[in-house]
């Protein structure tokens, strides 16, 4: 009788937490801050998860998106961490990479990494390098011999794609003029096709799920010099991966774990936070609302349609991995602050 008892005790205590959150989220609305302008990728990942996390979520909350673009996604990210009240009706989507600018002591950084409630990402997201084909740099290794460095677009300091081609020129004696500022991806390549810019350094997703890249390719404007990802992805068998030009080019210990810094960015991919300070017992819904929408068969097969990619983590995953790089070795971390100039 005592354990029914307390079974019992339990299963209240359950239903009462249930009910409690279904009232909550009932008639509320979840916005998701989005760091940069509609139509780009990240953008489309969030409108995917609007449509759909909501049913997953008890009371069955509407979910809307609004875009924040401005410095590289940190003005999303400082609004959602200062602003936004910790009740888990406010998430961001950011560039993986935000933590650079923490680590290295950036006075703009308003947030602290490690103390995001972080609910889960779509994907791994690893960067491969673009070269306008009309260049002279027909492989990664003529950029190590320019006389006239080529000029590559860059949204700002604090993504993965700035750092990677930082890095590239540490590692390996790149020489690439890096032009700062630009809103977006969408800038950028218009930039290229202008002729303002000649390469561009971003996500391999992005690459195969949308124009002008298809048609780009079919034309044959741009050519893939360098991949970030450990193994050579299948689309682009004869591309190197940063990790083989480190072997090539005999790159220092000291500057390979400043590589594994910078690149741990590609293992956040596409991050999806709340504020600080959420009651666990939300977090844990919305965790859970998280991995069942990108499980749901619907969301897959629309995700497949609009050519993106689904290689989900978990925000638990997330949460260690963000602790992990905040509290890097001091050396690793004055060679970051090296690297991004500061």
């Amino acid at each position: 009788m005592k354990k029914i008892a307390v079974a019992f005790t339990f299963l209240f205590l359950w239903l009462s937490d249930v009910q409690a959150q279904t009232q909550f989220f009932a008639g509320k609305t979840i916005r998701i801050i989005v760091g940069l302008p509609a139509g780009d990728v990240y953008d489309i990942y969030a409108r995917v998860l609007a449509e759909n996390m909501g049913k997953h979520i008890p009371g069955n909350p509407s979910i809307m998106v609004q875009n924040m673009p401005g410095a590289s996604t940190m003005t999303a990210a400082n609004y959602v961490y200062n602003v936004a009240k910790p009740d888990g009706l406010t998430f961001a989507i950011f560039l993986p990479a935000l933590y650079f600018d923490q680590l290295i002591g950036r006075k703009e950084v308003q947030f602290d990494w490690a103390k995001f409630t972080w609910l889960g990402s779509f994907e791994r997201s690893y960067n491969l390098l673009y070269m306008r084909a009309d260049t002279p740099f027909k492989t990664i290794h003529d950029v190590t011999k320019a006389s006239d460095p080529p000029k590559c677009g860059s949204t700002g300091t604090g993504g993965l794609a700035h750092a990677f081609m930082l890095l590239l020129n540490e590692a390996i004696g790149t020489k690439f003029n890096i032009v700062t500022g630009y809103q977006g991806g969408q800038e950028i390549d218009l930039a290229v096709e202008r002729g303002e810019v000649h390469c561009r350094a971003f996500t391999v997703t992005s690459f195969f799920a949308r124009e002008p890249f298809h048609t780009w390719r079919k034309k044959g404007f741009v050519r893939v010099l360098v991949q970030t990802g450990k193994k050579r992805d299948p689309r682009m068998a004869e591309v190197p991966t940063v990790y083989e030009l480190m072997d090539e080019y005999k790159t220092p210990q000291a500057t390979r774990r400043l590589a594994n810094l910078v690149l741990a960015a590609g293992e956040f991919g596409r991050p999806v936070v709340a504020t600080p300070g959420i009651p666990s017992d939300r977090v844990k819904i919305l965790r859970e609302a998280f991995s069942k929408t990108l499980g749901d068969t619907d969301v897959m097969a629309d995700v497949k349609k609009k050519q993106l990619e689904l290689d989900p983590t978990g925000g638990e995953e997330l949460e260690t991995l963000a602790k992990e790089v905040i509290t890097s070795d001091r050396e690793i971390i004055d060679r970051m602050k090296n690297l991004l100039g500061k």
